[in-house]
């Protein structure tokens, strides 16, 4: 019941919509019922009495009836779509709106498919259950009781006959829709697997390729679209009982009818018009009935679904981005303040007691090895996460209290991941604040030393890059995330190994963006290779979770700790590395 309350608020509103639509229903149950009265004068009066008055009226009396049927069949069609799409679309927004303020770790944890899958085939089920069934349901009910009034006011004895049959005609049909509610949440959770997958397939296109895996994932999406079209099978199953079983249970009560009035008529007690214009209404009435099982089977559908929306929807967020402390623009220091971190309640702690302070203007580096906690310790600065102990102090201000908004307005990140978006140049650049002119777009872009490769692109600046940016180098790629960054003009950079995945050419040049990118700014820099982080103010080594140094890099280097070790091994690598090089180029020269 909470969830059909939930589905109901939504429909708030629209409701003077929804009342005009029941007026029409009304109307359109009122001119069925009387379609069925009529039968019996045009029995009785123009075949059997042969009433020549009544051939004048009754005939153009059903084509008005009819008209009228049919003009207000339409308005309620219109109005009742119309207030089930609008809620349906609101719903939709309201989802899509709620996932993307949800907390990252809620990404993590589920995948993108299937939240896909959410937005599009759950909902969708909802639609159903929402204008469809409430459409069948309203107007099948009202034709219903136009009907039974009918069938009652013609003959009572044969109406109780009829009505007995009805109750155990519907009871199986509850079982039917109980049953119907489980398969669909299994197929549900079926298609957002299969969504998830073609995601990740579609995505990683590349990779299947160059492994050659084509028929494996073939035959992975097989298996899953197999189990899918099992599930859907069982509901065809559960619906096509319906429908036969409700025809054999409404036979016996036709039957029975059919008997005790023909011996009515042949006695004498009912005319033939009677009789008729009561079968006529019965017939009638089994119509809406058959399909109000087939709006409680389509609602146990959508229940269904809408049990897996409001639990999307009942998950915290972030929408309460303003709220707390406006946070002034960044102007003194960052504290770390005896941090404490773990993913999840089950897991180890991620980062244990970290201690560390970075005034306005430094340029820290964080490194050690992988999963050392690095990417945690720059993540928890916007409240990616939430901490378990510890503080994170900005300017005085703890960072857990002030709002959202205006944290995440001080912050600008370039990391590893290279996200851009299917649209243009000017438009992935403009991401990085909405408000820019043309002439700051363009400033951005030259001190990311993305200008003059954009120039050279058939359309410039208006040049759509593909998902990802696929239809632009890395190198390239990496520049238009640096200037979207510096057209932020945020006080606090994070680089999350901005540079890892490039060539060294290219890193180069990425470098002289970074260079632009950092002046006057006040960064923390991840990065494996430790050549990239010599100049920073101060460098952080972690390990296991924990700070086991922090210093310069020559202050470091002459530590002896794991700083030493990690640029012992690099530099080794490097050496190693240079010298194949050179013995490539010597035997290259040589042949």
């Amino acid at each position: 019941m909470q969830v059909y309350k939930r589905l109901l608020h939504l429909v708030k509103p629209y409701l003077s919509r929804l009342f005009l639509a029941m007026f029409c229903m009304l109307v359109v149950a009122g001119a069925t019922a009387a379609t069925a009265y009529l039968v019996k004068p045009v029995l009785d009066k123009i075949f059997f009495e042969k009433n020549l008055l009544m051939l004048k009226i009754l005939p153009p009396l059903i084509l008005l009836l009819y008209a009228v049927k049919g003009v207000f069949w339409y308005f309620q069609t219109y109005l009742m779509n119309y207030v089930g799409q609008r809620v349906v679309s609101d719903l939709r927004a309201k989802l899509y709106a709620h996932i993307i303020d949800l907390p990252l770790s809620y990404f993590h944890r589920h995948p993108t498919g299937v939240l896909i899958s959410r937005i599009v085939n759950d909902v969708n089920l909802i639609q159903g259950a929402v204008s469809g069934a409430v459409t069948r349901f309203l107007c099948d009910s009202f034709t219903i009781l136009g009907l039974t009034f009918v069938v009652f006011y013609r003959d009572f004895v044969l109406a109780l006959i009829t009505m007995i049959v009805f109750p155990i005609a519907i009871m199986p049909v509850i079982k039917i829709g109980r049953k119907l509610r489980k398969i669909s949440t299994s197929s549900q959770i079926e298609m957002g697997e299969l969504s998830g997958l073609m995601q990740e397939t579609f995505s990683g296109a590349r990779i299947v390729k160059a492994f050659g895996m084509e028929d494996y994932e073939k035959e992975r999406f097989e298996r899953v679209n197999n189990r899918l079209f099992r599930w859907y099978m069982r509901a065809v199953k559960m619906r096509g009982v319906t429908s036969p079983l409700m025809e054999f249970l409404g036979s016996i009560g036709i039957a029975t009818v059919i008997a005790y009035g023909g011996y009515q008529v042949i006695k004498g007690v009912s005319t033939p018009g009677n009789f008729f214009s009561f079968i006529a209404a019965v017939m009638m009435l089994y119509r809406p009935i058959k399909g109000l099982s087939n709006v409680h089977n389509t609602v146990q559908q959508g229940v269904a679904a809408a049990i897996r929306v409001f639990e999307v929807l009942d998950t915290y967020s972030e929408h309460k981005k303003t709220e707390g402390i406006k946070l002034p623009r960044f102007s003194q220091s960052i504290t770390y303040e005896n941090v404490w971190f773990k993913y999840d309640q089950e897991q180890s702690w991620v980062l244990k007691d970290i201690n560390l302070t970075i005034k306005k203007g430094e340029k820290v580096a964080l490194v050690g090895p992988s999963g050392a906690g690095k990417t945690t310790i720059v993540h928890l600065l916007p409240r990616f996460y939430e901490l378990k102990k510890g503080k994170i102090i900005i300017d005085g201000y703890d960072a857990q209290e002030v709002s959202l908004d205006s944290l995440r307005a001080q912050i600008a990140i370039v990391s590893q991941e290279m996200v851009l978006f299917n649209d243009t140049i000017r438009n992935n650049i403009y991401y990085g604040r909405l408000d820019a002119s043309e002439e700051e777009i363009i400033a951005a872009a030259k001190a990311a030393y993305a200008y003059d490769f954009i120039q050279k692109l058939p359309e410039g600046f208006d040049t759509v890059i593909g998902e990802r940016g696929v239809r632009l180098s890395g190198g390239e790629q990496q520049r238009i995330c640096i200037a979207r960054a510096i057209l932020k003009n945020a006080p606090i950079l994070i680089l999350d190994e901005a540079t890892s995945f490039l060539d060294t050419e290219s890193e180069m040049i990425v470098q002289k963006a970074m260079e632009n990118l950092l002046k006057e700014r006040t960064a923390l820099i991840i990065a494996h290779r430790l050549s990239t982080i010599r100049k920073a103010d101060k460098i952080v080594v972690l390990h296991n979770g924990q700070i086991v140094e922090q210093g310069s890099h020559e202050e470091l280097l002459g530590k002896g700790g794991l700083y030493q070790r990690l640029y012992e091994i690099q530099f080794k690598g490097k050496e190693r590395a240079d010298l194949e090089s050179i013995a490539d180029k010597v035997q290259i020269k040589a042949i």
